[in-house]
């Protein structure tokens, strides 16, 4: 008797065999999971380093002998250094290797927080503090780049998922774990932290870490020059702005015109040399292009909001620094509950639905705050911030699988590098305009308020008498009242920002529906079966 064969067994072993082919990562590596846990590791690091610093400049100040003017460059030359050598990584990547390139940024990043946490005098934790700013203008890129690298096309949305949630969740703990450290240990041990964290994952890379094909590109230094100016004299207006007047300093005029020619410059120069520092293919990317828009909006949303809500709680709400950070955990946990839940609908829904509504929660969630008011207790924060954390936790992943799904693989180091810049971008240009904001309303809002205060305006209490009878107590009371109205004040200015976010990711809503639909191996096609 015949035995019988199915006759699609060798048509369905070929199907397998070809999804296996198509399912591998760029790079092979053992212990994949430990790997991108000690990658993870370092980046956490370095993006809590942005702003765990803020809350210690106080205590920095009086240690190294500062003004209360030049403690700020301790935080400015982190960021301009980060700005302005970000551009290079995608050559640099590919001239020394991606394994190199990580893990001696790694290396210079220990070694820098070791000695920021020893300095003694402001000029050193400067010096420092910009090394510190190189390392981590490598680190960031690079982490998103290995990631993609050594995850097979059906992992990748969960590892940008994963990513997402160190991008967003790092700046909003930077605050609280700051405040913890500074009320316990010592403000040196902001950076000293790093140090027995990042030493083991150091260790783990060294095992682990896979290398990039090396190839000997050329550098653009004339276009390098130039972006590195610009960048460096954008930050520095952003950074300076307010303290200044803006416009009406002439330092901040000559750093404006120095940003937008340089640019123009490097814009020019890029379009017409054979080497340029990024590929121009990438910017005929569409998506790519939408995605770095879209970045920069989530920069400013993201970043900007983490930067001010503390000091509104603690200015404002009078809340301890440390409950302050405690009332941003909330919007933590909503991006892990979004982030995980994102994967599954990407296999489900149209991921330019789930950017929109991202968006769109998180317009809600600003929404929510406009109706703050100064008698209310902490859980309309909570709501919001939980609310706020939900809708970014809905963008970041599908936002970078929209971006890197269309270009090559050898462009992902060029391509993450101007992810990440115009992230931190986004995050100062949203510093800078919520602080100018915010100080501007507030003056407005003192004097329409101020206008209103009339000697009647305390129940009880005679205050023109009070004044001539007994001077030290009436004094008492009008510097009470003016705090009142200062507060009231910051109040109505905290919320006219809140209402300018609204509708800032409100309008963002429809713009991935402009973008085009691109296959992402794993979600948009259902990968062949094993």
């Amino acid at each position: 008797m015949s035995q019988s064969i199915p006759a699609d067994s060798s048509g369905a072993g070929a199907q397998a065999a070809a999804g296996d082919s198509l399912d591998k990562p760029l790079l092979e590596v053992r212990h994949r999971g430990l790997l991108l846990f000690a990658v993870m590791t370092v980046s956490i690091c370095q993006f809590f380093d942005a702003t765990i610093a803020n809350v210690a400049l106080p205590h920095m100040k009086v240690s190294l002998g500062a003004s209360h003017d030049s403690i700020s460059w301790v935080l400015t030359s982190f960021i301009m250094a980060g700005a302005i050598f970000t551009p290079i990584t995608g050559w640099l990547s590919d001239r020394v290797g991606s394994r190199n390139l990580f893990l001696w940024s790694t290396v210079m990043f220990l070694v820098s927080s070791a000695a920021c946490g020893a300095a003694t005098s402001l000029p050193e934790m400067v010096c420092f503090r910009i090394i510190q700013g190189i390392s981590t203008a490598f680190l960031g890129p690079m982490t998103q780049t290995i990631m993609f690298d050594v995850s097979p096309p059906s992992k990748q949305a969960q590892t940008m998922a994963t990513f997402g949630m160190i991008v967003m969740v790092a700046p909003i703990s930077g605050p609280f774990l700051g405040g913890f450290i500074v009320e316990y240990l010592n403000w040196r041990w902001i950076y000293y932290v790093n140090l027995p964290i990042g030493i083991p994952a150091l260790a783990v890379l060294w095992w682990l870490l896979p290398s990039r094909q090396i190839e000997r590109r050329r550098l653009d230094l004339f276009g390098f020059v130039w972006i590195a100016l610009s960048l460096g004299a954008l930050q520095l207006m952003l950074d300076r702005g307010q303290i200044k007047d803006w416009f009406q300093s002439w330092e901040i005029i000559v750093e404006a015109i120095a940003a937008i020619s340089a640019l123009w410059i490097f814009l020019v120069h890029t379009r017409s040399t054979r080497t340029p520092l990024f590929n121009r293919e990438l910017f005929g990317n569409p998506n790519f292009l939408a995605a770095l828009s879209m970045m920069f909006v989530l920069g400013l949303a993201n970043v900007a909001l983490s930067a001010v809500l503390p000091t509104m709680y603690q200015t404002v709400y009078h809340y301890p620094v440390m409950d302050s950070g405690l009332l941003m955990a909330p919007r933590g946990f909503g991006v892990i509950v979004t982030s995980q839940l994102t994967v599954f609908l990407m296999k489900r829904i149209d991921y330019r639905a789930i950017i929109a509504l991202g968006y769109l929660i998180g317009a809600y969630s600003l929404w929510i705050m406009t109706q703050w008011s100064l008698e209310m207790d902490s859980h309309l924060i909570i709501m919001a911030s939980f609310v706020q954390g939900l809708g970014m936790g809905m963008i970041f992943g599908p936002m970078n699988l929209l971006a890197f799904a269309t270009i090559r693989p050898e462009l992902r180091p060029d391509g993450s590098s101007l992810m990440a810049l115009v992230r931190n971008l986004g995050g100062s240009f949203g510093i800078s305009f919520i602080v100018t904001m915010l100080a501007r309303n507030q003056q407005v809002s003192h004097s329409d308020i101020a206008a209103n205060v009339t000697p009647g305006s305390i129940p009880g209490v005679d205050l023109p008498s009070t004044l001539d009878r007994m001077p030290g107590i009436g004094g008492g009371l009008l510097g009470a009242i003016d705090g009142e109205v200062s507060r009231q004040a910051a109040m109505v200015a905290y919320l006219d920002n809140f209402y300018a976010m609204f509708w800032v990711l409100l309008l963002m809503a429809p713009m991935p529906f402009l973008l085009k639909k691109s296959r992402i191996a794993g979600l948009t096609e259902r990968m062949p079966a094993e």
